[in-house]
């Protein structure tokens, strides 16, 4: 089976899965996830035409006064009364204009004396300091689009937009597996050649971020039996994600129980470094994605693959990563037939790479905020060259 580039098994991968029900929920707990439909305004935004300012409300026509000042108008007060020609009414921000007004002198820019009012500075523009009736967005247009994510501005645009609650993908259940007879739980006392099993708390760490439900079925041995067995107790999750027995030892045993379980493979081996043995598939209607057991292989697979096929299957119309253009501080070997994906973290010089780059050295792993692209074939890179850059953070 030849490697398969990291693009295509991303988009492969993003095939095998599935938009999850959606629900609708109150606005404040939709926070990080993704619209299910597209969203109208249910109201004019502004309602009236407002005062942006603190000052009077005129007709610049009759600029610089004087003007005889009647009435008040201040935000969720009495609507103000028309407005003559010849007289001014006191405005705050936020406040509705008067019919007749069309503009605001500041009071920064205006004298009183008693009753009278005339203007220190201008001349005044109609529609000056005024925010225009549905200047911001009219009732029956578009307010957010499908698949958009619902971060704190367009939470308060839905609020505004008159909604109280929004439709939104219900929250992934994502089961972990860990494989390996070396493993024990994390906190564990551990005898020579046993490993305390970190992949499934960093990966549910790395779901963190997004509206999860995590499923930890623990460790399995390397079994075929067990194997089969904790791929049943996980088929109702909608992603399974395992780790470690993806490669091709004696002790491997991922993919044979996969297929023994019921599951069908969609692709194995990735064109990529770290993560190689990635393989994924599905089992029902279940997504399998069998992640390398090295924590390192396991973190960079994840970030590239786990997180967009949640945010996919959860709405997201932009599930992939971003990258952003950089520069590096230090030097670069040239790359081999595979992509490289680089720990490294960012100074004032620029980007650095860390020290090691193997596969399961973490504590070079845990200095990383962002991972170097680096395509297969790459040149040697010196300091001061762009490269790619992947932000972890």
């Amino acid at each position: 089976m030849s490697l398969l580039p990291v693009a295509e098994a991303q988009r492969r991968l993003m095939a095998l899965g599935t938009l999850l029900p959606t629900e609708d929920i109150p606005i404040p707990a939709c926070a990080g996830r993704w619209l299910a439909r597209d969203i109208p305004a249910l109201r004019d935004q502004p309602w009236a035409d407002l005062s942006a300012m603190d000052g009077y409300a005129v007709r610049a026509v009759e600029w610089p006064g004087p003007w005889h000042v009647t009435g008040e108008s201040a935000a969720g007060g009495p609507l103000p009364y028309p407005l003559p020609p010849g007289q001014a009414c006191r405005i705050f921000t936020g406040a509705p204009l008067p019919q007749g007004a069309d503009s605001i002198l500041i009071q920064e820019d205006a004298a009183r004396d008693g009753d009278i009012l005339r203007a220190v500075d201008g001349p005044l523009t109609q529609g000056h300091n005024v925010r225009p009736a549905a200047s911001d967005f009219r009732e029956g247009s578009l307010l957010l689009p499908t698949g958009a994510a619902l971060g704190p501005a367009r939470i308060a645009l839905a609020v505004l937009g008159g909604h109280g609650t929004l439709p939104v993908a219900r929250p992934a259940r994502i089961a972990l597996l860990s494989t390996g007879n070396e493993l024990v739980a994390s906190g564990a006392m551990t005898q020579p050649g046993q490993l305390p099993a970190s992949n499934a708390p960093m990966l549910a760490a790395l779901l963190g971020s997004l509206p999860c439900e995590i499923i930890d079925l623990g460790i399995v041995r390397d079994d075929l039996d067990d194997m089969v067995d904790a791929f049943g107790r996980a088929a109702q999750a909608d992603i399974i994600v395992s780790t470690g027995g993806a490669s091709v030892g004696d002790h491997d045993i991922v993919r044979p129980a996969f297929a023994r379980a019921g599951g069908s493979l969609d692709f194995w081996k990735i064109a990529m470094r770290p993560g190689k043995p990635l393989m994924a598939g599905t089992l029902g209607s279940t997504v399998f994605l069998g992640l390398p057991g090295n924590p390192v292989s396991a973190f960079v697979t994840a970030t590239l693959f786990l997180l967009p096929l949640v945010r996919h299957i959860m709405g997201s119309t932009s599930p992939l990563p971003r990258t952003v253009p950089a520069t590096l501080a230090s030097p670069l070997p040239a790359t081999g037939a595979r992509d490289d994906y680089l720990r490294a973290y960012r100074s004032e010089a620029g980007i650095v790479s860390v020290t090691s780059q193997d596969s399961a050295a973490t504590a070079a792993m845990a200095m990383a905020d962002c991972l170097i692209l680096r395509p297969a074939g790459s040149p040697p890179a010196t300091a001061g060259d762009a490269v790619t850059v992947l932000p972890l953070s």
